[in-house]
């Protein structure tokens, strides 16, 4: 699960990286090259959901991603309606940043005892929504205002007051498709505060944009348009992630017999 390999690459000094696959633009060859890359050791988690999934197939990828990659799929679920079993587990947002109270707890209400039958390993993660300037999917989907990106303080005090409340995980995100991604400033701010894994994610198109939140104090960064605009400097930013140009070898799962969506 995240958590334990979160805490053994911080203790290793070692960084991680994400990419965060959008069911309603997924594809087989996108999925396909995306197992090809994690088999290289470019990928160390794959996180599976967005602010508002109609793809009906949504299901049918998630079993094809899974079929080609050994890497952790986490849900990183817009709604309730998100949920699959075939996930390797979930990441419980509560939108900390926010003043919905349907997302900071009554959702979670609504799908407890669902979680729970679907043995889903869940990570109570809190989601900080960071003003990447220009509204998001997110920031509409969920009704909330993002913290000012020129707030680091406000950020930091609301991470902290995630884990004392008993977050085990805090997400800064700019949303997808963000103009700016986080700032480093704020990072920084936000790992002085807390001892928790921090992941960072929206807006990050460059490698210089990715060392910039790796080095303000991000242990994981998370990468989704970029990747889907141009798959290719993939291997580049992996490189500026883990720090190496010796991969560590995965085993590639050949693909197991799946019916096409259409049938």
């Amino acid at each position: 699960m995240i958590l334990p390999l979160l805490s053994r690459a911080r203790q290793a000094g070692r960084k991680l990286l994400a990419v965060l696959v959008d069911p309603d633009k997924a594809s087989r060859s996108s999925l396909r090259t995306l197992g090809e890359q994690a088999a290289r050791g470019r990928v160390d988690f794959f996180f599976w959901g967005g602010s508002l999934v109609n793809q009906p197939q949504s299901a049918y990828y998630l079993r094809y991603l899974k079929s080609v990659t050994e890497v952790p799929v986490l849900l990183f679920p817009g709604s309730v309606y998100q949920l699959d079993e075939q996930a390797d587990g979930l990441l419980l947002l509560s939108l900390i940043s926010g003043r919905n109270p349907e997302l900071l707890i009554g959702h979670h209400v609504t799908v407890a005892g669902r979680i729970k039958q679907m043995g889903l390993p869940t990570v109570p993660t809190g989601y900080i929504l960071i003003d990447g300037g220009k509204p998001t999917s997110v920031s509409y989907m969920s009704g909330t205002m993002p913290i000012p990106a020129d707030k680091p303080a406000i950020a930091a005090a609301t991470a902290l007051a995630g884990e004392q409340l008993g977050l085990r995980l805090i997400y800064l995100d700019a949303g997808s498709g963000a103009l700016n991604a986080v700032s480093p400033a704020t990072i920084r701010a936000v790992r002085a505060e807390i001892d928790l894994p921090l992941v960072v994610g929206g807006g990050i198109r460059t490698q210089e944009c990715a060392r910039h939140a790796l080095d303000a104090g991000a242990d994981l960064i998370v990468v989704g348009n970029g990747l889907e605009k141009d798959a290719g400097w993939l291997p580049a930013l992996a490189e500026t992630v883990h720090g190496t140009t010796t991969p560590v070898p995965a085993r590639l799962l050949s693909s197991r017999s799946l019916p096409t969506p259409e049938q």
